[in-house]
């Protein structure tokens, strides 16, 4: 019997999104599934990429760069998210992977990198058999409603309001 694949969507204001997301590769690769993650707005300096290539079955994408929150957006981000879109596109719809994980994809469409279109793009072009994960806040509400799974994450209390910084191994 063919695997079938969802559609799932964590977002909102609170910390975890990455994280459910990586839990969830994490499982994955446990039971010998293939993985595509595409990560925009990051570069491979976090934490758990230094992890993720010694897995097996693991393809991890970054399209970022140097981007900071607040930043102007110049034509080079918009480049790298248009490529990681295209990037994207060919995992949902050529069947060699199991799960696909779009992390940051909404923040890429707030901030105008990629479409609110490219983000349903995905959704469509989706193979039954893939489950796909897609992250961040400012989800996009058509993809709300066509997602098969919704988990928002909510801040109630976070040590960043105390001036703490993202830690490696633990925010990065």
């Amino acid at each position: 019997m063919e695997f079938k694949g969802y559609v799932q969507v964590y977002t909102g204001s609170g910390k975890g999104k990455t994280t459910a997301a990586l839990g969830l590769l994490l499982r994955a690769v446990g039971a010998g599934m293939k993985v595509f993650l595409g990560q925009f707005l990051k570069r491979a300096e976090y934490s758990e990429h230094a992890a993720l290539k010694h897995l097996p079955g693991v393809t991890v994408m970054t399209f970022g760069g140097d981007r900071t929150v607040g930043a102007p957006v110049t034509e080079r981000d918009v480049l790298l998210a248009r490529q990681g879109m295209e990037q994207l596109r060919k995992a949902v719809g050529d069947g060699r992977w199991s799960l696909v994980i779009a992390d940051e994809i909404f923040v890429a469409a707030h901030l105008g990198l990629i479409s609110r279109q490219d983000g349903m793009d995905l959704t469509e072009l989706r193979k039954p058999s893939v489950e796909l994960v897609l992250t961040r806040r400012h989800a996009i509400p058509a993809i709300l409603e066509r997602a098969d799974l919704v988990t928002e994450m909510k801040e109630i209390r976070h040590y960043f309001a105390a001036g703490v910084a993202a830690r490696r191994g633990i925010e990065r």
